[in-house]
């Protein structure tokens, strides 16, 4: 399964990250950021994934603007 990053810049093309990517960078990175464009149920997917491997995830929306499409998820592998 692949997940969407959110994007860094207004220009910036869209980059795509695997759960073996994520779990080989846990060592140096713990919070992700992904687009809205993610359909919930695989950032669920992912949270059990991790869960089932023994990590705590935390996952919210972050909202960086007045209207309702502007948010983006923040995940957090502990």
């Amino acid at each position: 399964m692949e997940l969407q990053l959110a994007k860094t810049s207004l220009n910036a093309k869209p980059k795509k990250i695997s759960l073996e990517k994520i779990e080989e960078s846990l060592g140096k990175e713990q919070f992700f950021y992904f687009a809205r464009e993610n359909e919930h149920k695989d950032l669920i997917a992912l949270q059990e994934y991790f869960e089932e491997k023994g990590h705590s995830v935390y996952m919210k929306e972050v909202r960086y603007g007045l209207g309702d499409l502007d948010y983006i998820y923040e995940v957090h592998i502990l």
